[in-house]
């Protein structure tokens, strides 16, 4: 198989394990009504349970793009597959708060290497001006694989309950190894001369004293609040607040990803082609991104709605804004990154922004416990987006950017 159309069924197969990704860890999600039900637990402990899987899906983003680097993609992208995909389907078994605890950590940790091994990929296989595309197809997956997910276990828990969404959800993807491990590259990522590790090490004190790192890891932070607000409690909002059924809910979750899923390529081209215009792919991307954010943030007006279909609506409209950020947000990271520490740089941005799945919801879940509604939930995630889009604007500037490539060998600075 030629190389080109190589990377690009391999772009393919992470597309489709990051769709697998989102449906096995947005399961509880979207059965968390019935599961609450079953086991009589409160919003708090729901949340809890939802919170869990980012304890040891951050604590391990780091280790897995140090793993990447040094081992390469095939064996560690496999095995974690594998892992998460068993651990998902073993929950359906599950009997009591402790078994699905356990079984949440274990996912986590399989799914810890995800991001690092895509974007180590697309940062390694194509140039800065055209990995907004293949990064777009990849978050494609990350779009869709909620909307499938709450489409397919709506449907699935009126008809054979919710152990079976995660039984099935769990198991049938597992033929999505053997291609992978047909087609994947076997060794580490080649890197050409100016994308060799530095002989020296580079002072943290350096790195963190840049402005950009401050506004990565800040909008990394609350944009992930924003997201990972939607993705756990979404399916709960519209049962509990809304009143839908298990297969109504399935199929408004879905639409808002579907928009979004819609719009995140497009605005991916779209950015490409202005970035190769104007040779400004970090302000570029910063515009799409600040205004993804901004529109975005209509989710407030929730609060105020009190039809379903008009809270649809709204919903619809903020995602497919997000969609205008979702491929932007992660293209602008590898742009600024130098190729031998993208894997190590994507850990660290997933791990802060899973730092924020561990609060949303968990805080989420506490919110709507005490005061029986998700108004104040809303709010907090609304005002997340504008804190995301104000760090972006004023700290990730193309000269900061610049200096960080700067701290490392083979990288040089602009004159």
């Amino acid at each position: 198989m030629r190389s080109d159309k190589k990377r690009w069924w391999i772009i393919g197969l992470l597309c489709f394990a990051a769709l697998v990704n989102y449906v096995d860890r947005n399961n509880l999600s979207v059965a968390a009504v019935p599961v609450m039900e079953d086991f009589d637990f409160s919003p708090a402990v729901a949340g809890t349970l939802m919170s869990a899987f980012f304890w040891t899906y951050t604590l391990l983003q780091i280790p897995s793009g140090w793993a990447v680097d040094r081992f390469g993609l095939r064996w560690t992208y496999g095995l974690s597959f594998l892992i998460w995909s068993l651990s998902s389907a073993a929950i359906g078994l599950a009997r009591s708060f402790n078994q699905i605890l356990v079984f949440r950590l274990i996912l986590g940790v399989g799914q810890a290497a995800v991001q690092p091994v895509s974007l180590t990929y697309i940062r390694t296989n194509f140039d800065d001006e055209e990995q907004g595309f293949p990064t777009a197809v990849y978050v494609l997956g990350m779009n869709i694989g909620p909307a499938v997910g709450a489409f397919l276990g709506g449907a699935l828990l009126e008809e054979l309950g919710w152990r079976q969404v995660f039984i099935l959800t769990g198991l049938i993807p597992c033929v999505w190894l053997i291609p992978w491990f047909l087609l994947a590259p076997s060794g580490r990522a080649k890197l050409t001369s100016q994308d060799q590790p530095p002989t020296a090490k580079v002072p943290l004190r350096k790195l963190f004293a840049n402005p950009a790192v401050w506004g990565i890891t800040i909008t990394a932070f609350f944009y992930s609040y924003f997201w990972y607000f939607v993705m756990s409690w979404l399916p709960a909002y519209l049962v509990m607040e809304r009143g839908m059924s298990d297969r109504d809910m399935g199929i408004y979750t879905a639409l808002p990803y579907i928009a979004m899923a819609v719009v995140s390529p497009s605005a991916a081209r779209l950015a490409d082609h202005w970035a190769r215009r104007t040779g400004r792919p970090i302000l570029v991307r910063k515009i799409f991104i600040i205004s993804g954010y901004l529109l975005g943030s209509s989710t407030l007006l929730l609060i105020w709605t009190e039809s379903a279909q008009a809270a649809s609506a709204i919903l619809i409209f903020a995602l497919a804004s997000i969609g205008l950020t979702s491929a932007n947000y992660w293209a602008l990271t590898q742009a600024i990154s130098p190729r031998a520490f993208v894997g190590r740089a994507i850990g660290y941005q997933n791990t802060i922004s899973n730092l924020a799945g561990i609060c949303a919801p968990m805080l989420t879940g506490i919110l709507v416990g005490e005061s029986e509604n998700f108004s104040s939930s809303i709010a907090f995630a609304a005002v997340s987006l504008w804190i995301a889009a104000a760090s972006y604007a004023f700290l990730v500037r193309e000269s900061s950017a610049s200096e960080i490539k700067g701290l490392f060998a083979g990288e040089k600075r602009p004159s």
